[in-house]
């Protein structure tokens, strides 16, 4: 079993970065470099035959490996663009919407791109709600979906899912668990928690790269809900080119059009190492290294605006300090790659291959753009990523 510290070698970025920012970004593997050109090599020699010999069946080969990381059995799990459009298929397995039943539980901690996408729907009536609680107390026989974070992005705080879920199919409702912030870096089994639907993205603690959301759909749902918003991949013989639809079997019928098989080359690497690692063994190391920025922002008079709990704790600490948007933007002059948060603060995420020399450094440095006023530097500083 390999020493986690060898695996800094596998990102070339650490070579001249402090990277802690893999809760919006992960680095990118060195093997990506190899897969992409894997890629191109058969665009380039095979042409047209690329797809029969491997990319057309990268929508569910790749979910399958994104599957095993979140507890999900093989064939329920197909690859997308991003989140939006993962609930988007979802949603469109309940058009047309029945007025009895169109309320969406919502919470206000979500990202809120998904929010935009039921907003827009005039026949949707979306209730949202402040914490997990409020979630059980407002589902209902009138709702019909719960889209709900298992990480919130925000303050890296785990939700406790099962009340949700349990609450849910008391009424015939179906969740929807964005586990965005989680996959990779918490362990997950969706099929333990009985959720409906499933979606997440590879930009994050996987370190896959954009380009490679996906969607878990539960095997009794996958057979019998027939999705609206589809293209050609979803249909049992997509090179008949039949005039009308008949739907394939499983989570293939959650597809849309034609694939985008070089993100899902790319992606492969990351996941290969979460594989490898273990989320298990990440999650130990996450507990330990978050509780080391914890007990170094209290040292350094820092706020502290993540859950101190273990259990409730995600990947990434939000750390409040005076100008926090100037002080990003100084840390990232000096190469210290971290990002922040309207509302939040300064949001630090190690993984597996952060050293503690990483983080301690990081604080150090913190406490110094304060205390020379560096941050000065940088009036007006907004996020941009």
């Amino acid at each position: 079993m390999r020493e986690l510290a060898e695996y800094r070698s596998e990102f070339p970025i650490l070579e001249h970065t402090t990277y802690l920012v893999s809760h919006s970004l992960g680095p990118m593997p060195r093997k990506a470099r190899e897969r992409l050109a894997e890629f191109g090599r058969m665009w380039e020699e095979r042409g047209i035959r690329a797809w029969a010999e491997g990319w057309w069946e990268t929508s569910w080969t790749v979910g399958d490996q994104i599957g095993r990381i979140i507890g999900a059995p093989p064939g329920t799990t197909v690859m997308h663009q991003n989140v939006t459009i993962a609930e988007a298929v979802a949603l469109s397995c309940f058009r047309p919407v029945d007025p009895a039943r169109n309320r969406i539980v919502y919470e206000r901690g979500n990202f809120p791109s998904v929010r935009y996408l039921y907003q827009a729907q005039p026949d949707l009536e979306v209730v949202v709600c402040e914490h997990e609680g409020e979630i059980v107390e407002r589902i209902d026989e009138r709702t019909l979906l719960v889209p709900i974070s298992h990480v919130l992005y925000k303050a890296g705080e785990i939700q406790d899912v099962e009340p949700i879920v349990r609450r849910a199919h008391e009424v015939g409702a179906h969740v929807i668990l964005d586990c965005y912030q989680s996959a990779g870096i918490v362990p997950l089994d969706v099929t333990a928690l009985g959720v409906a639907f499933a979606v997440g993205g590879s930009v994050k603690w996987l370190c896959g790269g954009p380009g490679n959301g996906w969607l878990y759909v539960r095997p009794d749902l996958a057979e019998r809900l027939e999705p609206t918003f589809l293209g050609w991949q979803a249909h049992a013989r997509p090179f008949a080119f039949e005039e009308e639809m008949e739907y394939a079997s499983g989570a293939v019928r959650f597809l849309t059009g034609t694939p985008n098989p070089a993100a899902h080359y790319a992606g492969t690497a990351g996941y290969d190492l979460v594989e490898e690692i273990g989320v298990a063994r990440i999650r130990e190391n996450s507990l330990r290294q978050t509780q080391l920025l914890i007990n170094l922002a209290d040292a350094a008079g820092f706020e502290v605006r993540s859950p101190r709990d273990p259990a409730r704790r995600g990947g990434s600490v939000v750390l409040q300090v005076p100008e926090f948007a100037a002080v990003h933007a100084e840390l990232e002059a000096r190469d210290i790659l971290c990002d922040f948060r309207p509302d939040a603060g300064i949001r630090l995420g190690p993984h597996y291959f952060n050293s503690d020399v990483d983080i301690r450094f990081a604080i150090a440095q913190i406490g110094d753009i304060l205390e020379t006023g560096a941050y000065e530097r940088h009036p007006g500083a907004v996020a941009l990523h």
